[in-house]
Order: C-alpha cells, then structure tokens, then sequence
C-alpha cells in the first residue's frame, strides 16, 4: 500500500474520523484503537473507525501508487498529522510497519493485525434529507437540554421524530425539554417513524457536515445482526449509530397549544444581567426573576451571602409573577434562540402563584402559537 495525499486533507479527515475511536479500549479489542486506511483503485483514501456503537468513514482525494489497507494507531496518527509541515504527505506500508514520509519529516508506525478488525456496518436505506446548516442548528438548540447522566441512557438521547415532510428533535434531562421541528424531503411523502439517536454521537455529525448548499442524508434502518441504526451522511463523510434503547417520556404533554400570560425581554440584555446577577451566587443557585409591568428585575443571593439586583424592561402585562430559574439552564436556552427577542409563556394568566410553580416556555418572538423551536424549564423552588 503506498499513496500521496494532501497535508490538510488528510489531517482534517483523519482528526474527524479519530473522535469516534474509543477512549479506552480493551486489551481483547486493542484493534478497535486503530484507524482503518484503505487506498482504492479509483484514487481514493478511505479513513475508518468503529467501536461497536458508532462508525465513522471518511474519503479524500489521493494519489494512490499501491492499493491496500492497514491499521494504525489513530490517536497517534492524528497527532502527527496535527503537527506535520505544510507539504504533500506520502505513506507506504513495509512489513509491518507504515512509514510516513511529509517534507524532512519521517515516521515510522507499527500496524496493528487488519484482518482481525471488525466489518463496519453500511449506512441503512435513505429516510430522507435536509439541509446541512438547518440541521446543524437544529440539534445544537436541542441536544443542550439533552441527559447527560448514563445511568438514565433514554434521557441522553435526541428523539427523532418523522411525520411527513417535518422533522421533529426532542431532547430532556427532566428539568428542561428543548424542541425543534425543521422542514425536510422525505423519500416518501407519507414517511414516519422515530429514533433515539445518542445526544452526543449526533452533535458531533451534525457539526461535522455543515456545508454551504450541502444537504445531509438521514437513514434509518436495521445492521447486519439486527440492531436498530441511524445513519448520517454528507458529501464524503458518514456516521452510523446503534440507537439507545427505552421509551422516550412522552414530552407533548407538557407542551401547552397556547400561553395565556407571556412576557417579552431583549435577548442579549436578559443574558448580560444572568451573567452578572449569577456572579454573586453559587453554580446552581437560582436566579430570581420578577415580573411586573414594564419591567423586569433579576435578583440572586441571599442572606447573609453577596446579593445582586438587576432591572431590564419587559414588555409584560399580568399580576406581578416571581419565577426562579437555575441560571444555567436559563442561559442555555436563552443562547439557543434564533431571535433578538424571547418571549417567556407562563401557564396562567389570573394565579401568579400557579404560573410561577409550572415550567416556563421560551421561544422567538412570533406571530405564529407554534414556533419551530420551544425550550420548556422547570423553575427552581425557593426556600420560604
């Protein structure tokens, strides 16, 4: 196997594919720390890694003077490739070693036994398509609110849901619900179906396959032994995943059709006062939020602790409303918003006290009582 590649091709693709390698392999499955290259007749490279829960490949432009395959190591193959010079970067494979030649540069790469690395499984039939930026920013607003203790796996997944022509994503740690409907091109106009894709696993696809008019293909379907799977493709890049298993909570019921009471507040000058309002209190203290007309004033600490009071006006028309919030959460929803101004629904507009003990909505500014995006948190009870 000999070929001749480009410096940055070949780090950029082979630092995406490395991300999927396993932090820790076994000692029985030391090849799963391998990075698969595989040299086609057509001119190709091929860049592979698969630990038994997500596969990644990758193709590049390449020179090939040899057709083959080999196995090396793809944390250390990613650091060299970081750090190489700016030149062309030739690789062949003598014996048991791959020797790695870019500039006055030379490495010399034990490989590790190819044919006792394991068969990757092929992307499932295509489900359908969407737009590569309109996705990645889809599951970056969703996947924040997603679980991240995996002792509760459902809770640390994105649902995908498919009814027609829209794509809904859901994700909760049940102290927020974070969702997103997006428009896409179905395979077949009556499409459906659901999945729960690692949170993880799909941030990092969806970030890795933003590109300029490029459309990302989503494919949901069965492996080779069975094992229900998600498949991501864009360009020359894949991503295929086991989905986690369970029963995603059943999310639409919190989800009010309408907020009787809402409040409206400039973005970028709500985040500002969390941020500074939070400084005096601890991670997870709450921050305070009051409502009253025209106005809105952010409060944290409290006894003998530091305090800090902040006003901002609102656009608010209801009993003076008091809601606590972790400051957090609140900021992540905040910055997941694609909009100047939120608005912040409450469940009730004649008992304060009822819209301040149930969970708040937050979306853009709009006309339309269903926006595409809605991220839902669940206020912080104070002490009395």
């Amino acid at each position: 196997m000999k070929f001749r590649v480009e410096r940055d091709d070949l780090a950029d693709a082979v630092a995406w594919v490395a991300r999927t390698l396993p932090n820790r392999p076994t000692t029985q499955l030391q090849v799963l720390a391998g990075l698969l290259l595989e040299a086609g007749p057509a001119g190709g490279l091929r860049l592979s890694a698969f630990d038994y829960e997500v596969a990644a490949r990758g193709e590049i432009n390449a020179t090939v003077a040899e057709e083959g395959r080999t196995l090396v190591s793809g944390r250390l193959l990613a650091e060299i490739t970081r750090s190489l010079p700016a030149a062309a970067v030739e690789l062949a494979v003598e014996g048991s070693r791959a020797v790695l030649t870019c500039g006055s540069a030379r490495f010399t790469l034990p490989t590790l036994p190819v044919e006792d690395y394991p068969a990757l499984p092929g992307l499932p039939p295509a489900t359908g398509k969407v737009g590569s930026s309109a996705f990645a920013a889809a599951v970056g607003q969703v996947a924040i609110a997603a679980g991240r203790d995996d002792t509760l796996p459902v809770l640390t997944g994105v649902r995908i849901e498919i009814t027609g022509e829209r794509l809904t994503l859901a994700a909760t740690d049940r102290y927020r619900l974070a969702v997103r409907e997006v428009p896409w091109r179905p395979e077949l106009t009556d499409a459906s179906g659901t999945a729960l894709v690692p949170a993880r696993t799909l941030s990092d696809a969806a970030r890795s396959m933003t590109s300029a008019g490029a459309e990302v293909t989503l494919s949901l379907g069965s492996g080779p032994s069975g094992e229900a799977l998600a498949g991501f493709a864009c360009g020359t890049r894949e991503t295929t995943t086991r989905l986690v298993d369970g029963q995603f909570p059943d999310y639409r019921r919190l989800l009010p059709p309408t907020s009787p009471l809402y409040a409206e507040v400039e973005v970028a000058s709500l985040v500002e006062a969390v941020k500074r309002v939070s400084l005096v209190a601890a991670r997870t203290s709450p921050v305070l939020l009051s409502f009253a007309a025209g106005e809105l004033v952010l409060e944290a600490g409290a006894g003998g602790e530091a305090q800090a009071r902040e006003a901002l006006p609102a656009g608010f028309d209801g009993p003076d409303l008091s809601i606590a919030f972790n400051p957090g959460y609140l900021l992540d929803g905040l910055g997941a918003l694609e909009s100047d101004t939120v608005r912040v629904g409450f469940a009730s507009a004649d008992d304060a006290d009822e819209a301040a003990r149930k969970p708040a909505i937050f979306t853009g500014k709009s006309a339309d009582d269903a926006p595409d995006y809605r991220y839902l948190l669940m206020p912080v009870r104070l002490a009395s």
